[in-house]
């Protein structure tokens, strides 16, 4: 006779907030930023060279996702021209590095 399963839907909802469970996104965004921090672009000719890089920060709820109903991690770089780093300003000499999606490839898998 095969088993039987019954899901319990709050059952899940905890499991998905739980204290490990939330401490487990952050590991993961942790090894996300380290990657992101050796990816970081540093133009030693700016009187803020490295501030780009030293602005990677990390931080986790148990209240995430698009429904806030589950763990959730997030990497973010709170330099103000972070989205330029990351896209590209439009300019020739302003290419995109994509450091964060190149960190959350790389970071993502460990």
């Amino acid at each position: 006779m095969p088993a039987r399963f019954k899901m319990s839907r709050k059952g899940v909802g905890q499991m998905l907030r739980m204290p490990g469970m939330q401490a487990e996104m952050l590991r993961r965004a942790e090894v996300i930023k380290g990657v992101a921090v050796a990816l970081s672009p540093v133009d030693e000719s700016d009187p803020s060279a490295g501030h780009y890089k030293a602005s990677w920060s990390t931080d986790s709820t148990s209240r995430g996702g698009r429904n806030r109903d589950r763990a959730a991690a997030y990497v973010r770089n709170t330099a103000y021209y972070a989205r330029w780093v990351e896209y590209g300003n439009g300019t020739p000499t302003g290419r995109a590095h994509h450091v964060l999606l190149r960190a959350a490839q790389v970071g993502g898998r460990g």
